[in-house]
């Protein structure tokens, strides 16, 4: 009788245990999902190509049957790993960048082989490591961008030509953006084709009055410097311009849009008539945007669009009509971010989507069916779902016919689409439709990680609503244990990151929500709730922190720490941490201070201490500049809120963070010891913001923090 006891307590404890070790999730990626490389559509629409063991594969779309290798890299001596490659717009050659050598976020230097697919001859483009190389239109040249200047290579005539001579480090930059432009605009190529190929339109930064930052490498005997430009809140930023090159005379024309060189240009686009490109403009304080028209041949522009807030205006979306006659824009001037419809001119045609929610990106436009397609929250701000709306008759159809979080890739033609699916506890899944919706076959279902998920035990996440101020609802989930004793008390802990426009609150599989798992696995309650500011719920939900950025967003996290123990039964109410990272690192802190009979610890990774610190386009956005609104900064920056600490506190930083300075750190601590603050800190020689650099530094990285909470929970 003992023994069929035991059996049966070992039986339970396995079915009410959860299997998964801080190892496989940091170390061993026991449970990263497959993924799909990005499928690359051919001009036909029936077939794509993909990269698969270093050759370039194409495959029949509807059927999945490979049709042939296109390019075998181990055919040709030095090619080594292929980063990523593109075809000419006549799919007669690829060119194939390799070799990669990161620079910042988004920014890489790469070798670049040109493929001629007629003839199977392979040429090194150049023998050095460039930036941004790109097909121009006609297939004729490629241009790139080399130690800051402009070249373009003539493929039938092998000859390089240099347009740009000016460029130096730290001073000129042609054609690729400067740090701050392309951390916060988003985007690393500064030049664009004109349609015709006889155009090559480009920004310069000149840089040469933004302050220099240093960051101190740890390598060899002696340590050395990295030095580049990082405009600080406040500061000088780069003088940016728009220049047009015209490769049939050999010239440059400059175009300049006003005299006051305080602005930016965020994008340039070429409509797709062959002289007519769009400038993007913002002031410095990014509330008031224009659209330049330039005429490419004789330099003339005017307006023909603008908008202005109270607030700030993000960079909108743009798609232009293939016959050049209109454009579509995306704008929150309703107060909720939706699409409109404008002819070439400027002039209004129609509102394409209306209503309380936010379009998120636009995905294409399908110029035979008149159908321009998008993705949403109209469903829920949880999720995105993608709808297809004609321009003409305003009918609309939701093709994604899963609830949770989708993203589309669709094919040239607009009759197939390639969807990526997933939900809060389910791994993505990558399937086939026909653009009516109907399933063709599933290209990935990761059943393996399922199975490993399920074999795992782990908790299920839960959303739920939790009304702060009595007005404010916010959203959130929860992790608890599987045999969760509701008559006892559990330590929580709040992961946050809560920075403009972001969610963590969604209807998606999330990594990082194994690490999650892993701590409700040691008894530790897991939840996360967007705060005011964050995205998916209209203008004035996220634009209502302008000004004062930090100070709503932690009084909703406090606010929910307070109302959780009320909510939830089980939660020690004595035992309650936060973490975040970034943005959500900044806040951690900043609630570690402003509520120390709350907070009982914080983990802040990477953080923000002082918005002083902090770049330009980011901190002004949203907060103005700090010389006239000092009270903004100062009052919700935590290195003036130390002396209120009273929980535990561990700081982690890498030295080499180009984005969130180490600076940050460094300052508070010597705030904290001048305050006589216990913390703890932990610094990742030569990491950057994302803390990977080194083979355990992730596992190191979790670890600690993971042994942290256990310690002081």
């Amino acid at each position: 009788m003992k023994k069929y006891l035991v059996l049966i307590i070992f039986i339970q404890s396995k079915l009410f245990s959860q299997n998964i070790l801080l190892e496989d999730i940091w170390m061993f990626y026991k449970f990263y999902p497959k993924q799909i490389d990005e499928i690359y559509s051919l001009n036909d629409g029936l077939h794509y190509t993909i990269l698969y063991s270093n050759d370039i594969v194409k495959y029949n779309l509807k059927n999945g049957k490979k049709v042939e290798t296109v390019f075998q890299a181990s055919n040709f001596e030095g090619i080594g790993k292929i980063d990523y490659y593109k075809f000419s717009e006549d799919e007669t050659l690829i060119l194939i960048a390799t070799k990669k050598e990161p620079i910042y976020r988004y920014s890489a230097k790469y070798m670049y082989y040109i493929y001629n697919i007629k003839n199977k001859s392979i040429s090194k483009m150049t023998d050095k490591h460039v930036q941004e190389a790109s097909f121009s239109p006609s297939g004729k040249y490629v241009a790139y961008v080399y130690e800051n200047n402009i070249y373009y290579y003539d493929i039938n005539n092998n000859k390089e030509v240099q347009i740009t001579t000016d460029g130096k480090k730290n001073f000129i930059i042609n054609g690729i953006p400067d740090w701050v432009y392309e951390e916060e605009f988003s985007f690393s190529k500064a030049y664009e084709w004109s349609p015709d190929s006889r155009y090559l339109a480009y920004l310069k930064f000149d840089e040469s009055e933004v302050k220099e930052y240093n960051i101190q490498i740890y390598k060899d005997l002696y340590p050395y410097e990295y030095k580049y430009k990082y405009p600080k809140a406040g500061e000088k930023n780069s003088k940016c311009s728009l220049h047009i090159y015209d490769l049939e005379n050999n010239k440059t024309q400059s175009i300049i849009i006003e005299n006051d060189s305080d602005y930016y240009l965020p994008r340039i686009y070429w409509t797709r008539l062959k002289d007519l490109l769009f400038l993007f403009k913002l002031n410095r304080l990014q509330n008031d945007f224009k659209i330049y028209a330039v005429n490419a041949n004789t330099g003339d522009y005017k307006i023909i669009y603008s908008e202005k807030s109270p607030t700030y205006i993000e960079v909108p979306e743009i798609i232009f009509s293939k016959d050049g006659k209109s454009f579509f824009i995306t704008s929150d001037k309703d107060g909720y971010n939706h699409i409109y419809q404008y002819d070439i001119n400027g002039n209004l045609i129609k509102q394409i989507t209306r209503g309380n929610f936010d379009v998120t990106s636009i995905n294409g436009y399908d110029d035979v069916g008149k159908i321009i397609y998008y993705t949403s929250t109209e469903f829920s701000p949880l999720e995105r779902n993608v709808f297809g709306s004609n321009v003409i008759t305003d009918k609309k159809v939701c093709i994604t016919p899963t609830k949770g979080f989708n993203k589309v890739i669709f094919n040239k033609t607009y009759s197939y689409y390639v969807n990526e699916y997933s939900n809060i506890n389910t791994p993505p899944v990558y399937s086939l439709y026909s653009i009516d919706g109907k399933l063709i076959r599933i290209l990935e279902d990761n059943k393996e990680l399922i199975d490993k998920i399920k074999d795992a035990n782990l908790s299920k996440k839960e959303f739920f609503k939790i009304k702060v101020f009595d007005t404010v609802e916010l959203n959130g989930y929860i992790l608890k244990p599987l045999n969760i004793d509701t008559t006892r008390k559990y330590p929580l802990l709040i992961s946050v990151y809560g920075g403009p426009g972001s969610q963590e609150v969604l209807d998606r599989w999330d990594y990082m929500s194994l690490w999650h798992q892993y701590l409700v696995s040691k008894g530790v309650i897991v939840i996360s709730v967007d705060n005011r500011g964050t995205g998916g719920r209209g203008a004035e939900f996220k634009k209502c922190t302008y000004g004062n950025l930090g100070k709503v967003e932690s009084d909703d996290q406090i606010a929910v720490a307070r109302m959780l123990c009320k909510k939830f039964n089980f939660i020690d109410s004595t035992k309650i941490g936060i973490f975040g990272w970034s943005f959500g690192g900044y806040l951690s802190l900043l609630c570690l201070a402003k509520a120390p009979d709350v907070f009982k610890l914080a983990v802040a990774v990477a953080p923000v201490t002082n918005w002083r610190y902090y770049d330009t386009i980011y901190t002004e956005r949203y907060n103005g500049l700090p010389q006239t609104n000092a009270k903004g900064y100062d009052d919700n920056s935590p290195i003036n809120h130390v002396k209120k600490i009273k929980g535990k506190l561990l700081l982690i930083h890498g030295t080499a963070d180009d984005n969130v300075h180490f600076q940050n750190t460094v300052e508070l601590v010597k705030k904290l010891i001048d305050n006589n603050k216990y913390f703890e800190v932990m610094f990742y020689p030569n990491s950057n913001h994302g803390i990977y650099t080194g083979k355990n530094t992730r596992y190191h990285l979790f670890n600690k923090i993971s042994n942290f909470i256990f310690d002081n929970l």
